[in-house]
């Protein structure tokens, strides 16, 4: 049984789907007043255009307003959260394209070397935040011409005046390889985890150790960071077609509105809405 529903909360919206004329690329366009974001990452980057109200941005280096007029830009895998900025909340239109399509546009169109990204995380450009809405209004209207060139055009745009290159790997900070092999011992046993004593005792160091070294590594402490990753796991079980119930049974999650409450914070609408609109994608 479906037990998924979404927040009585008559003041807010929100659609979160994939347009097939452009693949590489998924769109959120949302209204909200109470929701909050959970600190997260994507794998991919984050393209936000604030149309109405405030919305505050949570990034490691301190609090982000956007307003009607800016572009926020987030890279990959960088920790963050979002909450609203004013009583009213905010309406904002969001691009998450994926790493290679950003890549693939930044070979064609920048000098950038390396991994291209962005050097700001928020911008004053009206020009660019009109055309992330118009993304959105020519991929609603079907029109896969208009969406994938407004698309690149947008990209092509923020690399130009914002972009730089992203960070390489760097040499390991101390306790770097124990958060890596603490970070592989939680994929791998993601549905049923140990706890941070018995995940310490087995990589042969101390809970506060452990804890020291994953958040320097990741950004997140070890519990957010496993939360985060069962909610890209499902995601991905839904994208082919799993139903809700069982996607929270396989990634670890006690049971459906377990992953419900974590899954909507972090991708902002409930696991079934999710799902039907992954269906409608690739029936069209």
């Amino acid at each position: 049984m479906d037990t998924d529903a979404a927040p009585d909360r008559k003041d807010e919206w929100a659609r979160h789907w994939q347009y097939p004329g452009v693949p590489g690329l998924d769109l959120l366009r949302a209204r909200y007043v109470r929701h909050s974001f959970t600190r997260h990452t994507h794998e991919g980057f984050v393209l936000g255009a604030v149309r109405r109200g405030i919305e505050d941005v949570v990034m490691p280096n301190g609090t982000i307003r956007a307003r009607p007029g800016t572009v926020v830009m987030i890279n990959p895998e960088v920790p963050h959260s979002a909450k609203a900025g004013v009583p009213e909340g905010w309406v904002y239109s969001t691009l998450y394209p994926s790493s290679e399509l950003v890549a693939s546009i930044a070979a064609e169109t920048t000098t950038l070397r390396g991994t291209a990204g962005f050097a700001e995380t928020i911008v004053e450009d009206a020009d660019a935040a009109r055309l992330v809405h118009e993304v959105h209004r020519a991929a609603e209207e079907g029109n896969a011409l208009a969406a994938d060139s407004v698309l690149r055009i947008t990209v092509a745009r923020l690399l130009r005046r914002h972009g730089g290159s992203l960070p390489g790997r760097t040499a390991p900070a101390p306790g770097g390889a124990t958060a890596e092999r603490a970070r592989q011992v939680l994929e791998d046993r993601m549905a049923d985890p140990p706890s941070l004593e018995e995940l310490a005792q087995e990589l042969g160091t101390s809970p506060f150790a452990l804890l020291r070294a994953f958040k320097a590594a990741y950004g997140l402490p070890p519990h957010t960071w496993l939360t985060d990753a069962r909610v890209r796991r499902a995601r991905r079980l839904l994208d082919a077609g799993t139903a809700p119930a069982d996607a929270a049974v396989a990634v670890g999650f006690t049971d459906q509105p377990h992953l419900n409450r974590h899954f909507t914070r972090i991708v902002g609408v409930p696991p079934g809405a999710y799902r039907r609109e992954r269906a409608r994608t690739y029936k069209t």
